[in-house]
C-alpha cells in the first residue's frame, strides 16, 4: 500500500517562502512516480511539479521559476521549495504517485494521494 504523508504547509505573506514535504516509503520511492498537485477553493486539483526521467522536472507555467521540486534519497522525501508565494497560491496542496512512466502533471494519472496540507498566502 502506498503511504504518502505531506508536512510543511503554513500561512506567509506574499513573497514569503515554504518547503513541503513528502515522505515515502523506500519501495514507493523507489518504484514510484511522485509529484506535487494543488486545490484551490472552488477549482478543480491541478499538477504542479512532477519529477520526470533522468533527473528532469515538468512545472506548471504559473510556478515555473518560483517552485523547485526535489528529493532527499536517504530519507525517501520529495520535496516542493516555494518561492515569491503569490496569493493565488493559496490551495491545498497534495504529494501524489502513480506507477511510470513519469513526469506527468495530469491528477488523473495518479492513483495514489497523500492527505495534503494547507498553502495560505495573504497579500
Amino acid at each position: 500500500q502506498v503511504q504518502l504523508v505531506e508536512s510543511g504547509g503554513g500561512s506567509v505573506q506574499a513573497g514569503g517562502s515554504l518547503r513541503l514535504s513528502c515522505a515515502a516509503s523506500r519501495y514507493t520511492y523507489n518504484s514510484y512516480c511522485m509529484g506535487w498537485f494543488r486545490e484551490a477553493p472552488g477549482k478543480g486539483r491541478e499538477g504542479v511539479a512532477a519529477r520526470a526521467f533522468r533527473g528532469r522536472t515538468n512545472y506548471a507555467d504559473s510556478v515555473e521559476g518560483r517552485f523547485t521540486i526535489s528529493q532527499d534519497s536517504a530519507k525517501n522525501t520529495l520535496y516542493l521549495e516555494m518561492n515569491n508565494l503569490k496569493p493565488e497560491d493559496t490551495a491545498m496542496y497534495y504529494c501524489a504517485a502513480r506507477l511510470p512512466p513519469c513526469g506527468s502533471l495530469l491528477p488523473t494519472e495518479y492513483n495514489s494521494w497523500g492527505q495534503g496540507t494547507q498553502v495560505t498566502v495573504s497579500s
